[in-house]
């Protein structure tokens, strides 16, 4: 789609050279190769990719350069970082989420022309992003409150906190390159621990607002952004050995990869968040009104680019036709346009190659015996393809069996619902499903085997993330570890404690510990 009457708000009046990377503390000026950086939003008149700026093309000096300035920065535990009081590292994050907000403008207009996320979803991923900073660091104050005390079992007492795990190779997405890059990057500093952060190949030069809030925020070495593309910076990385957490959110190929890259990987830990073939399960006395609405939601919103996207749907056939009608008429009933155009749900894709690859898809369902339901279904554009309602799928098809992640829609029919749970017990993936349905005799046994196959199960909802503060993980191929407020913290610390037994020298050695506040480990102040 292409449109010159832009309002002047959302044009592009400047491009971003992105000509400095932050190492040590340090905004490094990068004189080296750089990448442009295009949108496939056109800004003429005569369809064209529109050119946004630039970033730095990085090699492995650069890369290890990075992950020296961490290792510094952690020194073995010692460094200021790790080994700083609880309510200090919480005022440095509080500095930086302040100098955060600052920047909302800036970074949503990015949002919408680098990766063509709408204006309100935009917003959305920038204020969700500070609730959940914010939330991190209200949690992070009451895991400290529960863990200033003292414990005793067997003569021995124990003083248990939670502890950094070293420095962490961070790898967001391109679909949330913001909320989910966070959702790694920021439990993991808070936790004590030293980064680097390499930012998605969509979704980049929206990073460039926050470089100098990073910098003046912290400590230097703790955070360090690198740029370039993954294999040219965070293969050397992992190669040294040196990285104690890779917190990855993509697809299982890369964290695959990354991970055999390390020579010790039995002591790498993993936070993961992978692919899903997140499936919908329609039973008969489902209500359509309902469930058609929460299915267009859950496959296409944001064009269906979200690793909690509905990318299956299974229909139960007494209620197949009138579902497929209804929704297939939806589907071509939806609003596409530019990101900032009001009521738009449907935007252009950020991958240029991405419509190719959906009209693949539809080809060989459609040569295999399936239809296409919607009269758009499979219209081509500049920089996007129609989303097609695709029945009946079948198993042999690649629409079954590929994450898809874009806006195609295959539906499966079934009778005996031992058939689409069957598939659910062979696939790959594990992360959540939407069950539709009213009667609770049939609910009932469902939800106990959906449990022990996905990790949500949505009642008559579509799949989502949210609320941040509810565990977010998956099984199989689909992730490790659990991301969340509450639990991301975790996932980035290790429990560790002094202990010592209940006698006159250690009493009184503790006590003293204790009134001279020399340990900020040892410690039973309260964090308001």
């Amino acid at each position: 789609m292409n449109n010159t009457d832009i309002a002047e708000e959302y044009k592009i009046t400047s491009l971003i050279h992105q000509k400095s990377y932050l190492v040590n503390g340090v905004l490094k000026p990068w004189e080296g190769k750089s990448t442009e950086v295009y949108s496939t939003i056109s800004s003429t008149e005569e369809y064209a990719p529109t050119l946004l700026g630039s970033i730095p093309d990085m090699g492995e000096e650069e890369a290890l350069g990075a992950l020296d300035a961490a290792l510094l920065a952690y020194n073995r535990g010692q460094g200021a970082w790790p080994t700083m009081r609880v309510k200090e590292r919480i005022e440095c994050m509080e500095i930086f989420v302040k100098k955060m907000k600052t920047k909302r403008e800036e970074i949503v207009k990015l949002l919408m022309w680098e990766i063509g996320k709408s204006l309100p979803d935009s917003q959305k991923e920038f204020d969700r992003t500070v609730d959940y900073i914010e939330d991190t660091i209200e949690d992070y104050k009451q895991l400290d409150r529960n863990s200033s005390k003292f414990q005793k079992h067997d003569g021995v007492y124990a003083h248990i906190k939670r502890g950094p795990v070293g420095v962490v190779l961070c790898l967001g997405p391109y679909n949330y390159p913001l909320n989910e890059t966070f959702a790694l990057l920021i439990p993991a500093i808070m936790m004590g621990n030293t980064t680097i952060f390499k930012p998605a190949k969509h979704g980049v030069l929206l990073i460039t607002p926050l470089l100098e809030a990073f910098q003046t925020s912290f400590p230097r070495g703790v955070v360090n952004i690198i740029f370039g593309r993954g294999r040219a910076v965070a293969s050397p990385i992992m190669k040294t050995g040196k990285v104690d957490v890779l917190a990855l959110i993509g697809n299982s190929k890369s964290a695959n990869a990354l991970q055999n890259q390390h020579p010790k990987s039995n002591r790498l830990r993993l936070v993961l968040g992978l692919e899903a073939k997140n499936p919908a399960i329609i039973l008969p006395d489902a209500d359509l009104d309902l469930t058609i609405n929460e299915c267009i939601a859950g496959t296409l919103s944001f064009n269906g680019q979200r690793c909690t996207a509905l990318k299956i749907i299974y229909v139960h056939k007494d209620i197949a036709k009138e579902f497929n009608k209804r929704f297939a008429k939806k589907v071509d009933a939806l609003k596409f346009g530019n990101p900032w155009e009001n009521g738009v749900q449907l935007t252009p894709l950020p991958e240029p190659e991405k419509p190719a690859y959906i009209q693949e898809l539809i080809d060989d369902a459609v040569a295999k015996g399936a239809t296409i339901l919607n009269e758009r279904g499979g219209q081509r554009f500049d920089n996007y393809i129609w989303p097609a309602v695709l029945y009946p799928v079948t198993s042999d098809m690649r629409v079954y069996q590929e994450e898809q992640f874009g806006p195609i829609i295959p539906i499966v029919p079934f009778t005996d619902i031992e058939e689409p749970l069957d598939d659910m017990a062979e696939s790959n993936y594990g992360q959540q499903v939407s069950l539709f349905g009213k009667d609770v005799y049939a609910l009932a046994p469902l939800i106990d085997t959906l449990v022990n196959l996905v990790c949500r199960v949505n009642l008559n909802s579509s799949c989502q993330r949210g609320p941040d503060v509810y565990p977010f993980t998956g099984r199989k191929d689909s992730a490790q570890s659990t991301l969340s407020v509450h639990d991301a913290l975790r996932s980035f610390s290790v429990r560790t404690f002094v202990a010592f037994k209940d006698n006159e020298l250690n009493t009184d050695t503790v006590e003293k510990l204790l009134d001279t506040k020399l340990s900020n480990f040892i410690s039973t102040d309260y964090i308001l």
